[in-house]
């Protein structure tokens, strides 16, 4: 499977008698049905791992693109009608800010290694604690409760899988416990937040800013109006999308895809 394609419903299954294994690219498993796929003995892979680095990496940039308001500045100095760049156009600073991650697994425990080099304080809330020696290491603050997280960050990044338990995560009650000085940032899925509540929020001031890897639907429709509104970065879901992570990833389903036919125990098997 590549950008979820092709669907994987009960109609292909029952077109395919002899499937063995369904090999998908990237990390997400949201898009599947993985007591369909069970109940007719396909097994599942994904490519968890060699995700990680770029995505991390692209959490950074949006945080940074945000910040400094590049979008922005690019517009001002290629536009036709710019005469004169003004002194009070400022941007915000990363370095001695609150980071709050919402969800440390890989990427987010690569993010914190990024932002502890740019001299960012660091919390972080995720269903399990992480050990004191992984916490020591980034300088992370566990926090149980996402609301202690939320009213302390100047820039929440999102990176949780999308589960019953994570749909619409931060809505109206999350944006509102935030800093109106404080940046949005949303490496995972889109669904993770509820858009319409963030729209508000940008709008009213509630929050400063976001800057979103991820939406729904993806694209958005062209008269969505957060395209419309100057404090929001959006990109295309490009978090993996370097030339070296994709061809890995197209590596990894076909050794998942070889194992899975042959036997052999399958790398990245989904249980």
């Amino acid at each position: 499977m590549w950008y979820h394609k092709p669907v994987i419903n009960e109609e292909l299954l029952q077109s395919l008698p002899n499937l063995k294994i369904v090999a998908n690219s990237g990390v997400g498993i949201d898009h599947l049905d993985l007591k369909l796929l069970s109940s007719y003995g396909v097994k599942l892979s994904n490519t968890p791992f060699i995700v990680s680095t770029d995505t991390a990496d692209m959490g950074m940039a949006l945080m940074l693109a945000s910040s400094r308001r590049l979008v922005e500045g690019y517009q001002m100095a290629v536009s036709p009608d710019t005469e004169y760049f003004p002194a009070d156009w400022l941007g915000d600073e990363l370095s001695g800010a609150t980071l709050g991650i919402v969800g440390m697994g890989t990427i987010g425990y690569k993010v914190a290694e990024r932002a502890k080099a740019f001299e960012m304080k660091i919390l972080y809330h995720n269903r399990n604690q992480r050990n004191k020696e992984e916490e020591s290491a980034v300088g992370a603050i566990y926090c149980k409760k996402i609301d202690d997280l939320l009213q302390q960050s100047d820039f929440v990044l999102l990176s949780v899988n999308l589960t019953p338990q994570t749909h619409k995560l931060i809505g109206k009650r999350e944006l509102e416990l935030m800093k109106p000085t404080a940046t949005l940032i949303n490496i995972s899925r889109g669904l993770v937040v509820d858009q319409d509540a963030l729209v508000e929020a940008l709008q009213n001031k509630v929050i400063k800013a976001a800057a979103l890897d991820v939406t729904y639907p993806e694209p958005l429709p062209r008269d969505h109006p957060l395209l419309k509104l100057k404090n929001v970065i959006i990109t295309p879901h490009i978090g993996s999308a370097t030339k070296k992570t994709r061809r890995l990833m197209m590596e990894n389903m076909i050794e998942s895809i070889q194992a899975g036919l042959t036997g052999l125990p399958i790398p990245n098997e989904v249980l």
